[in-house]
């Protein structure tokens, strides 16, 4: 029985002892239990919940040993539902990191007892769902932990290995009770439907099992996941890393795995050259080309400053699902890689059990109903909208002209006069942070154009476009576009080690627990800072990417050429009084490597256009901006957040 002195700990009152669970069960029966209006209750034992391994056979020989790999899956689920002859539905990890780099703001991994069996479940799904009537399902990814096989960073055995389990939950593939050998076991618990849900690489997994279209996937909850695993390594053509996937292999595989899976890393690294040119590795990798298979509900949540899986992938992904008619809904908050587990716990905790209960268990609670974007404005506080991008937003295009300081220019709808142009020279060592700072003054290393301060707020909410002519004085060039508010703002300080949140000492429950699970987690707050500025989107790219966003080429110093770079999905409203500015600029630096020379750039003004997302429009930006006093005077240097200097190479484990 669950010790009663964990009850004051618990933060819901709806969360019980598994000993008034039991009562409940006997004196209501686990059908009318079920049928408690809006939601499942905690009526099953956690304590006496069945926990077991059992190893999935995935039909593939990644490690080409001459045998099928088979995979380790842990497996938490209530006994009381298989005792009555009732199945239950599945939410499912599938992740690298559960022994070699662990999950969750305090890196938890599995951990087991003198027989193997599972003791320890990372994160709270178990904890808090398993009394609900669901079975919680972590997966070793080929190639990591206990599992056979070899780790390929989001390809072929990645994907495979994570959809032959959902295939066995649905009774279509073979499990058995041991790694080798063993007794063929069935997953006769359960009732075929699945709920994948991670942070990170496993939001990915998630990501690219929807997308293989797999029967008895009923929705997906990724967080902070890559759509394409290109566009984690690079931006059209420029490098975001100086390491490709081999590296990120070699960080996660098990110690067995890297005896047997060199051949493998080869494939990897000889698939992915550091060029940014395109291969089949890469198409491989592609969800969003897939999105017309998915059949899953997708629950989305990404931090809008993310700079490790940035935002990009949200957008792409979310885009490619709308078009093919996808039931979805996003949560975008204003932190870095952070799991909503630690910026909102209590209303994630509950908006994610009622969309698991819907998806998943049946319930007609509303969630499918209820606004489908949430979008944190400030720490901590939050707005929603019915849809996302928010409805009447219209790609708007704005566009860079000289103003009346030299070498500070103006954004507006009025075009540039042929001829009209912008000079800059990229310097390696200095990032947006530096570029913005400075946006009020002629700096060599930027072009930057802003509005006067707006009349009113202006929102931009979606993906845009920045298209650029430039003309290079060397044959390799890296451009840099963001979008900055400037003005005064508290914002999440997104590239402290927290990345928008503060661990606390304060420990809270959540859910039931045992001795060696205690499902009781450190509480978080907002890590805030006062800043002048917010950069909000970027976009990068090489410019020998002109002419083929797979493909560069060498450029001929002292030619015009014309890219477009994309920027990268977010929700900003610029506020009255604040300005909207775009800097153009080389080396974005500890964001992209920079290329082999460090060219001078000419930017032609009258060929050159950002196409932003703006709510309302054209008109929206007219009424901002019509009337608005004119610049000050140059200011002196704002204050903003810089970029660390040293981003994970990894989708990150904790």
């Amino acid at each position: 029985m669950t010790n009663p002195a964990r009850i004051p700990r618990i933060p819901f009152t709806v969360l019980v002892t598994a000993a008034v669970a039991a009562l409940l069960s006997v004196l209501i029966g686990p059908a009318a239990a079920q049928a408690a209006p809006g939601e499942s209750r905690p009526v099953y034992s956690y304590d006496h919940a069945i926990r077991e391994s059992v190893w999935v056979d995935t039909r593939l020989d990644g490690d080409a040993d001459g045998r099928t790999d088979r995979v380790a899956v842990d497996i938490v689920r209530p006994a009381e539902p298989a005792q009555q002859g009732r199945r239950i539905p599945v939410i499912m990890d599938a992740s690298p990191y559960y022994s070699c780099c662990g999950r969750g703001n305090e890196s938890q991994k599995k951990t087991y007892d003198d027989r193997g069996r599972p003791v320890q479940f990372p994160l709270y799904y178990d904890n808090y769902f398993v009394p609900r009537g669901y079975a919680t399902v972590l997966v070793d990814l080929a190639g990591t932990n206990r599992s056979d096989g070899c780790i390929d960073i989001g390809g072929r055995s990645d994907i495979g290995s994570a959809k032959a389990v959902v295939d066995w939950l649905g009774g279509r593939g073979r499990a058995y009770t041991a790694r080798t050998g063993g007794t063929p076991v069935a997953a006769d618990w359960s009732n075929g439907s699945t709920g994948m849900i991670g942070k990170s690489w496993d939001a990915t997994i998630a990501n690219g099992v929807a997308a293989t279209g797999v029967k008895g996937l009923k929705t997906i909850v990724p967080i902070a996941g890559i759509s394409s695993w290109y566009d984690y390594y690079f931006a059209k053509g420029a490098p975001l890393y100086d390491s490709g996937p081999d590296s990120l292999a070699d960080r996660v595989e098990s110690p067995e795995a890297q005896q047997h899976c060199a051949a493998v890393q080869k494939k990897l690294a000889d698939g992915a050259p550091r060029t940014g040119d395109w291969t089949g590795l890469w198409t491989e990798r592609d969800y969003v080309r897939r999105a017309d298979k998915v059949r899953a509900s997708v629950f989305m949540v990404h931090g809008m400053q993310d700079l490790n899986v940035r935002t990009r992938h949200a957008g792409q992904w979310w885009d490619a699902l709308a078009r093919h008619g996808v039931e979805r809904k996003i949560w975008l908050s204003q932190t870095g890689h952070v799991d909503p587990f630690d910026f909102r716990r209590g209303d994630w905790v509950t908006t994610l059990h009622h969309w698991f209960d819907h998806y998943l268990m049946g319930y007609d609670n509303g969630i499918d109903r209820a606004p489908m974007a949430d979008i944190e404005r400030a720490p901590g506080t939050w707005s929603t909208d019915r849809q996302w991008p928010a409805p009447g937003t219209r790609a708007t295009t704005l566009r860079p002209r000289a103003g009346t300081v030299p070498g500070v220019g103006v954004l507006g709808t009025a075009k540039a006069p042929h001829g009209a142009t912008a000079a800059f020279t990229d310097d390696p060592k200095l990032s947006e942070a530096d570029w913005a700072a400075r946006i009020d003054e002629r700096t060599p290393a930027k072009a930057g154009f802003r509005t006067a301060p707006l009349r009113a707020p202006l929102r931009l909410s979606g993906s845009g476009k920045v298209t650029a002519t430039v003309t290079p004085s060397t044959s390799t060039a890296h451009l840099s576009a963001v979008l900055v508010d400037l003005g005064p703002d508290t914002i999440r300080n997104y590239a402290a080690d927290g990345e928008g949140i503060t661990t606390l000492d304060k420990r809270t429950c959540w859910g039931a627990g045992t001795p060696g699970d205690t499902g009781c987690f450190q509480e978080t707050a907002a890590d805030t800072q006062k800043v002048g500025y917010t950069v909000f989107s970027r976009g990068w790219a090489d410019l020998g990417n002109y002419a083929d966003a797979h493909k560069g080429r060498p450029l001929t110093p002292g030619k015009p050429y014309t890219i477009t770079l994309d920027l990268a999905a977010s929700d900003h409203v610029v506020p009255a009084g604040h300005r909207l500015a775009l800097i153009v600029a080389g080396t974005d630096a500890g964001l992209i490597d920079p290329p082999a020379s460090t060219p001078k750039f000419t930017l032609d003004l009258s060929r050159t256009s950002a196409q932003l997302p703006l709510t309302g429009g054209a008109p929206a930006f007219a009424r901002a901006t019509t009337g608005a006093p004119r610049h000050p005077a140059a200011a002196t240097p704002l204050d903003g957040i810089a970029p660390p200097r040293s981003i994970s190479r990894m989708p990150a484990a904790g």
